[in-house]
């Protein structure tokens, strides 16, 4: 049922426009286009001048002749570096990259299989309820495109994010929510060598409140990190100011809080102890979600890979996507595993017999909610 070739070939389209983010540009005109040709409706927003984009968020609509819910298809046209002037590879009914570059897979087989599964659609004359899509910019390191999207003009009750590893059988229902833990620790900088004992090092500061927090595993719902940490001019130099970049996570909100709130003041009681203090700087980057596996959306979903004579199961992420973002706007939402294998690395592939199923659940997704 799927045009394989059609589906290959838009692919190997897709990779080689360039598109790190923030620099969506070409490809959101691409995509619109090609919406358009389908018959959707077609916007593009302005999300992207909220966060110093080139463009923003491609949203489309197409209207449906029966009534039901709306659902929504939501990938990323952003991907990271290396990811200028990729060069797709097929091999073994497998395509890569050169090498050189990621291949772009993250996120751009989810939208080649969106256009083929409308196109599927229509080909087929499928009457079903309203479909929406999002393209949306700059998910890689913020998702701040689905962030700043005006979520008034979306009327999607359900949305399917096609950005997971796994192959289609993958239903993504639970993630965690995420807090950005940062703290600037002050001390106060003395020679070294002269007058060590005038100092106060922010290193030690940093190095006592690490040594104290717990970190990485907390729990089966929670993890936590200190990812980057910089600050110092010279070894003769009693190091006046660091800055610590952390993170943790949960799907569980008051694990969540109990953990950010222990790292902080594990900061605090060290900096007071060395005679220093701490600036920090803590906000919630997403939230959570959590999708009850008897829910309508997962029925349905675990139907149309019964109809695929593909074995579905639901599993939870570690990860935050654009899923997150749409749960906390009111639209429900999953992620939906697409084959993405090794993303953001030179060994990124994509086995075409994902690419082309990915394909078909899209259709199917249309036709089993207009039933």
């Amino acid at each position: 049922m799927v045009n394989r070739d059609r589906i290959v070939n838009e692919f190997l389209e897709l990779v080689q426009i360039d598109s790190l983010s923030g620099k969506e540009g070409k490809i959101s005109k691409v995509l619109a286009e090609k919406l358009k040709k389908l018959g959707l409706e077609v916007t593009i927003d302005n999300s992207g001048e909220k966060v110093g984009g080139e463009t923003g968020n491609v949203i489309g609509r197409l209207k449906g002749k029966k009534n039901g819910p709306t659902i929504l298809f939501s990938c990323h046209m952003d991907t990271v570096k290396p990811g200028e002037g990729v060069k797709p590879i097929i091999k073994d009914e497998v395509i890569y990259s050169d090498g050189t570059t990621i291949l772009g897979g993250d996120n751009k087989a989810g939208i080649a299989a969106v256009l083929e599964g409308i196109r599927l659609a229509k080909e087929n004359n499928i009457e079903h309820s309203d479909v929406e899509v999002i393209f949306s910019i700059w998910e890689e390191g913020g998702l701040f495109g689905a962030k700043n999207l005006d979520y008034s003009k979306v009327n999607a009750q359900y949305g399917f994010v096609l950005d997971s590893g796994g192959s289609p059988g993958e239903i993504v229902v639970v993630g965690p929510a995420q807090d950005k833990v940062n703290a600037k620790i002050i001390g106060k900088p003395a020679h070294a060598g002269v007058a060590p004992e005038e100092g106060v090092s922010a290193i030690m500061i940093a190095a006592r409140a690490i040594d104290r927090m717990k970190l990485l595993r907390i729990d089966e719902e929670t993890t936590a990190n200190i990812g980057v940490i910089t600050g110092g001019e010279a070894t003769n130099i009693v190091t006046p100011e660091v800055l610590l970049k952390g993170e943790s996570r949960s799907i569980n909100e008051e694990k969540l809080n109990a953990q950010t709130k222990h790292m902080v003041e594990t900061l605090q009681k060290a900096a007071e102890e060395l005679g220093g203090k701490i600036e920090p700087d803590v906000e919630r980057m997403y939230p959570a979600f959590n999708i009850d596996v008897n829910d309508e959306i997962v029925l349905k979903t675990k139907e149309i890979f019964n109809r695929m004579g593909i074995d579905s199961y639901t599993t939870s992420t570690g990860g935050g996507s654009d899923t997150n973002i749409f749960n906390g706007n009111g639209i429900k939402a999953i992620n939906l595993g697409i084959g993405e294998k090794k993303p953001h690395t030179l060994e990124e592939h994509l086995h075409i017999k994902d690419l082309t199923n990915s394909g078909r659940m899209v259709f199917e997704l249309i036709k089993i909610f207009g039933e």
